[in-house]
């Protein structure tokens, strides 16, 4: 069960690193992050809309997460590395944050969930999806879904193109979960294909001689000889 217990430990420390950086980054924009070994330590790479307030003046926001990052999360030789997000609108997790801070500012639910989604499609998505639950009305708890285009939902295009963000909206009433899921522009359905037109084969040139061209005069035979003769 080692080996078990050793996936399982990882995993809860992915978890609680990437839940620590999403209440650290909440100004930069934070849009994920990556963790990978390597002979020199841990690979960290966060995804930011604002890498600027990631690093900090002379780098003493990085400098801190480092340390954080080793003494209070375990992480070996932590190294972080920030990259800068290129389009906002294809990452699930910064358009979660979004919404979630819309809804906390007071806009009205349907508004905010139909506004996210429009500006998700707009940038060019394959398709959207948008879930808030909580009491959004009223004292009991409900679940408001929003969707347009092309979503995967099960098996392994779900884990692998799917993008998926979360985030949550502190209010008076309650506590407000809400989950975005992007299917990128750039993204390849493995039930996707397209229609190849067959090239026709060349046919070769055939030259055709008229049959009054061609010369038909056998060769002329040998004389017959008689016995006679030989004799």
């Amino acid at each position: 069960m080692a080996v078990e217990r050793k996936f399982i430990s990882e995993g809860v420390r992915k978890v609680r690193v990437e839940k620590y950086l999403t209440k650290e980054l909440k100004r930069a924009g934070f849009g994920g992050m990556d963790i990978a070994r390597t002979p020199l330590g841990t690979q960290v790479t966060i995804f930011a809309e604002k890498p600027g307030i990631v690093i900090g003046k002379g780098g003493k926001l990085v400098h801190q997460l480092t340390q954080d990052l080793a003494q209070n999360y375990g992480v070996e030789s932590p190294q972080i590395e920030v990259q800068q997000v290129q389009n906002p609108s294809f990452n699930a997790q910064i358009m979660a944050e979004r919404l979630a801070n819309a809804l906390e500012r007071g806009w009205y639910f349907r508004k905010a969930g139909s506004s996210i989604m429009r500006r998700v499609m707009e940038s060019g998505a394959l398709g959207c999806e948008v879930i808030i639950a909580g009491k959004l009305t009223g004292a009991r708890a409900r679940t408001q879904k929003f969707t347009e285009g092309y979503i995967k939902h099960c098996g392994e295009p779900s884990i692998n193109i799917v993008e998926k963000g979360y985030a949550i909206a502190i209010k008076k009433l309650g506590v407000i979960g809400v989950q975005v899921k992007i299917v990128p522009a750039d993204a390849k359905m493995p039930d996707h294909f397209a229609i190849i037109e067959q090239k026709k084969p060349v046919v070769p040139k055939v030259t055709v001689t008229a049959i009054g061209d061609i010369d038909t005069e056998e060769p002329a035979l040998p004389d017959e000889t008689t016995d006679e003769e030989v004799q």
